[in-house]
């Protein structure tokens, strides 16, 4: 199982040894314009990548994470330090430090301090997760190594902050693209926006099969008796595959009721 560094709503880490065995087994770069916490470019681990999201404190983040590990990884321990000899106001400190300055430093130790760990927005940007207190946060020791890992890991990839267009656009015959996009019947934010275009983005995947260039779209599956299954032209794909991702945790909250879910893949290869 791969250690998240980023961890990120929508993350494909259950995910990843089954998307791995649909990759094509040669392609020359690869590209991921939805890179969220990384999982897939990290089960690939391609010798060159080309990766982004419209989430610039997130582009920062990787980048630090690929060009100054030992820095980022010390930043830490003092944020982490911190908040055990000074409590829950040492949190929110620099959690207004990091909405003022989007400090790559302050978001590591906000998303490894938070309720679930997870990077959390507002519309307007700002970091609104709060406190986990039942938990210190991982143990700076341990994070190390799994930062440490990681830089190793992406070091032949480009981090752009910009969207799935213009992160692609250097893409040809022969790269390999996998799209991992906010699904279509997904209620909530994507950094600022709800969702992205939908028409917008079918024209764009017609574009890549003209380009001649293959790409592997995760979106939206099956939870229990509903099926999500979005209608996207036959002609856009040659296979469309589900994978099993585990079980609805909101339904065995919400409703005692455990349903397995299940998530689409399609590929025009």
């Amino acid at each position: 199982m791969i250690k998240p560094v980023i961890k990120w709503s929508g993350s494909k880490r259950l995910q990843a040894d089954e998307i791995l065995k649909n990759v094509p087994a040669q392609f020359n770069t690869y590209f991921e314009p939805f890179v969220g916490g990384g999982s897939i470019l990290y089960a690939i681990h391609p010798k060159k990548a080309i990766c982004g999201d419209i989430c610039e404190p997130l582009i920062a983040l990787w980048n630090e994470i690929k060009d100054s590990p030992e820095e980022l990884a010390e930043a830490y321990r003092l944020r982490w330090n911190r908040l055990q000899n000074e409590g829950y106001e040492a949190y929110y400190s620099i959690r207004d430090d990091f909405n003022r300055t989007h400090s790559p430093e302050d978001l590591m130790f906000l998303s490894r301090t938070c309720v679930n760990g997870l990077i959390r927005f507002n519309a307007k940007g700002e970091f609104n997760n709060s406190l986990h207190h039942t938990r210190k946060g991982i143990k700076p020791e341990s994070l190390e190594k799994i930062i440490m890992d990681w830089s190793k890991r992406i070091e032949g990839t480009l981090f752009l902050a910009d969207d799935y267009i213009t992160t692609t656009a250097s893409a040809t015959a022969g790269d390999f693209i996998y799209l991992d996009p906010p699904y279509y019947h997904t209620v909530g934010r994507y950094y600022g926006t709800k969702s992205i275009d939908f028409d917008e983005f079918v024209l764009f995947l017609k574009k890549l099969n003209r380009r001649g260039i293959k790409y592997m779209l995760s979106f939206d599956g099956k939870r229990g008796d509903t099926d999500y299954t979005v209608n996207l032209p036959k002609e856009l794909y040659k296979r469309h595959k589900f994978i099993a991702s585990g079980n609805s945790s909101f339904k065995k909250v919400m409703d005692k009721e455990s349903q397995q879910v299940y998530e689409s893949i399609y590929m025009n290869y």
